[in-house]
C-alpha cells in the first residue's frame, strides 16, 4: 500500500472513531433519556418534526446508496463478508461502519494491485 492510500486509511479510521463517539454519546443520551433503547421509540423520535425527519429521510437514503456502493465495490475488488459491514451500519452506525469498509476495500485494492506486479 502506499503512503498515500496508508495516510488515506488513517483519515478513514479516525473518521470511523469520531463517528462512534458522536453517535453513541447520543444513543446512550437517549436510552438514559427513555429508559431504553427501543427501536420503535427511537424511529417515533426520528419523525418528531420536519427537520428531523428531513434528516432521518436523508440519512436513509444514503445508506441505501451505501450499501449498493458496497456491495458492488466488495464483489469487484473482493472485500469478504461485505453483509457483516452492513449489519453492523444498522447496529452501531453507518457513519461508523462505511469508513470502516472503505478501509477493507482500500486494502484488498493495495492487495490486488500487488499481485499484478
Amino acid at each position: 500500500m502506499s503512503k498515500n492510500e496508508t495516510v488515506l486509511c488513517w483519515v478513514y479510521a479516525a473518521i470511523a472513531v469520531v463517528a462512534l463517539f458522536a453517535t453513541w454519546s447520543n444513543n446512550i443520551a437517549f436510552m438514559m433519556e427513555t429508559g431504553s433503547l427501543n427501536l420503535i421509540t427511537f424511529i417515533e423520535a426520528l419523525y418528531v418534526n420536519h427537520a428531523a425527519a428531513s434528516i432521518a429521510n436523508d440519512i436513509l437514503l444514503v445508506c441505501l446508496s451505501a450499501f449498493i456502493f458496497m456491495i458492488y465495490e466488495a464483489r469487484r475488488v473482493g472485500v469478504r463478508h461485505v453483509w457483516v459491514y452492513i449489519v453492523l451500519s444498522g447496529m452501531i452506525a453507518i457513519a461508523v461502519m462505511f469508513p470502516v469498509f472503505l478501509i477493507a476495500r482500500q486494502r484488498a485494492l493495495a492487495v490486488s494491485r500487488e499481485s499484478i506486479s
